[in-house]
């Protein structure tokens, strides 16, 4: 892409392992037709560019576009994955003893400081190319009610009740020991996503709020840190001993 971004693409492997060569080559590809895109929509408008003049900017086939990119949105928000992924990730690997809301906190405020493009951070060409297409504005909202639904079934399966030995209860024999018994995603863990995928949504709304309004970066992080960190203060006392992580 030509500026920041909602994201770029990640790696298709695994921690620590080397991507294939074929791997390789499908993210390049797939990276050459998100720059092209970006550049194209940031000149002509998102809704004025067609799949057609990306694929041809990109030097691919229109299929080889829709093959990487079945939706038009995502050619430019390429970081849809991560960012439906982001909260759920966090709380999956919070340390020992720290509680949801912790994990969730240190990752918000992190991505503060470093000017997180999968918390609004952006150019400010591509911030208003964004604004100006209702698709995209929708796409963000669908982005971020999938991050919430995502997040609601991480608690529940970090609150859920375990079985170290034997099978669960109702469970297949075939089930593995150690797997969390009760419903898919119970109604405590499902209000608690919501008051805590509220704060995320809210900071990424102010950020690219005042991104459109022409502030730098520095100064962005600079006037919504506090107010995020109000934010989640207020929800200590309701969820600060909520979906904490064994150990110590």
């Amino acid at each position: 892409m030509t500026e920041p971004t909602m994201g770029t693409t990640g790696p298709t492997t695994g921690p620590g392992a080397t991507p294939t060569l074929r791997e390789l080559n499908k993210r390049r590809t797939r990276e050459a037709i998100s720059h092209a895109a970006t550049r194209l929509f940031i000149d002509q408008g998102f809704d004025r560019t067609t799949i057609a003049e990306v694929a041809t900017a990109a030097g691919v086939a229109k299929m080889t576009v829709t093959n990487h990119f079945p939706r038009k949105e995502d050619l430019l928000l390429d970081l849809h994955e991560e960012i439906v992924g982001r909260l759920a990730r966090a709380v999956a690997e919070r340390a020992p003893g720290e509680s949801a809301l912790a994990a969730l906190r240190r990752d918000c405020l992190a991505g503060l400081d470093r000017h997180d493009p999968r918390l609004g951070f952006s150019g400010p060409a591509f911030a208003r190319t964004v604004s100006d297409s209702p698709a995209l504005v929708a796409r963000l909202r669908e982005l971020h009610e999938q991050s919430e639904a995502a997040l609601a079934e991480a608690l529940a399966g970090a609150t859920r009740p375990t079985t170290t030995t034997g099978t669960p209860s109702g469970a297949s024999p075939d089930t593995p020991v150690s797997t969390p018994v009760g419903p898919p995603v119970d109604f405590e863990s499902r209000v608690a996503a919501g008051l805590l995928a509220a704060v995320d949504r809210t900071v990424f709304t102010e950020v690219f709020r005042r991104l459109l309004a022409g502030d730098e970066a520095a100064a962005i992080t600079a006037a919504v840190r506090p107010s995020a960190v109000r934010a989640f203060d207020r929800l200590e006392g309701a969820l600060g001993t909520f979906a904490v992580r064994p150990g110590s």
